[in-house]
């Protein structure tokens, strides 16, 4: 969940306390927030980046409190492509045509997100190699900084989603027109992520399954797709969904994701995570045991909640490890 408080893609205490607490609150893993591999992927100005060796130091740090903790640090690694140069959310969220905080967005075909808002840069073969070479790069530094997960980010409409739907690509050229052309990109940066992150190490793709819109990105579009990243060597995949058309109708509710992990899961044969408004012990519980899915994503009930995990298990019955410093605290609760 992006907290959009950075400067210049740079980390700070704000970002050290919010995913330091989900660690003292229990969570087996944690994915940081889009972390753009350049300037002009970022979704805002106040997003995190790792476009820059000079990111590294404080991530560090946030990594060592994480694993210090009992949790394992993991990063998603973004590109915002034609949704980017937007305005904070709390401050509407609109995209921001000039300006100090603004830039040129950059996508497969010269298509905006919404009416009016900025026409993209069709990127060139040649600036498509760059931000494939910017994903290597930013891979070497995630290592460095010491997490052991990664996730490609090519879901909700940002740079790798944009290119394997036909709805934002109408290029002529090797990265559009067929399925095999649209999934190129992805593809080209799952292959040099691997160039450099050990194999020992998860890589997790994020994926949105359908764009929810007639001729648009569809289901069995992802079951393609994640046949040919499980024979690629991806660990897991993020099933997502949306964000590509801003008109799409979404029925959101309870586990309204999860058919599109199970079918993944138990077609392809491959992991999954499930996500989307996941929000009670029991109900991930039952995911997980009714084999739908190998891996729960908790978000927004995350940001209203650091300590999910800890409470789940305490409602599942599971008596896990607190930390030290909390422990008193536990054993008051299981008196009463």
């Amino acid at each position: 969940m992006c907290q959009y408080s950075a400067v210049d893609g740079f980390a700070n205490d704000w970002h050290l306390v919010h995913l330091g607490s989900r660690a003292v609150g229990g969570a087996g893993l944690i994915i940081q927030e889009a972390s753009a591999v350049t300037a002009d992927g970022r979704i805002t100005h106040a997003d995190l980046g790792i476009w820059k060796d000079e990111h590294i130091e404080k991530l560090k740090q946030i990594v060592s409190f994480i694993h210090d903790n009992g949790a394992i640090a993991g990063i998603q690694l973004a590109h915002a492509g034609r949704k980017a140069s937007c305005e904070l959310p709390w401050n509407g969220g609109e995209q921001i045509a000039e300006g100090e905080n603004s830039w040129q967005p950059v996508a497969p075909s010269p298509i905006s997100f919404k009416p009016g808002q900025v026409v993209p840069h069709e990127l060139s073969i040649k600036e498509i190699q760059d931000i494939v070479f910017a994903f290597r790069a930013a891979a070497k530094r995630v290592l460095a900084a010491g997490y052991k997960v990664v996730e490609i980010h090519a879901a909700h409409g940002y740079l790798l989603h944009e290119f394997f739907s036909p709805l934002s690509n109408k290029r002529s050229d090797v990265y559009g027109g067929s399925f095999e052309n649209r999934i190129r990109l992805v593809i080209d940066v799952v292959e040099a992520v691997q160039s450099v992150w050990p194999a020992e190490l998860p890589l997790f793709v994020r994926i949105s399954a359908t764009d929810w819109t007639e001729g648009g990105w569809n289901e069995n579009d992802s079951l393609q797709l994640t046949a040919v990243l499980k024979d690629r060597g991806v660990d897991l995949i993020d099933v997502s969904s949306g964000g590509n058309v801003p008109d799409a109708f979404i029925p959101a509710g309870p586990n309204y994701q999860v058919p599109f992990a199970d079918k993944i899961r138990n077609e392809i044969g491959i992991y999954t995570g499930a996500v989307g408004v996941i929000v009670d012990a029991h109900q991930a519980e039952e995911i997980l045991q009714e084999e739908k899915a190998d891996l729960i994503f908790i978000a927004r009930e995350s940001l209203r909640d650091a300590y999910f995990p800890t409470h789940a298990a305490q409602v599942l019955g599971d008596d896990v490890e607190w930390p030290n410093q909390y422990v008193r605290a536990k054993r008051e609760k299981l008196k009463k």
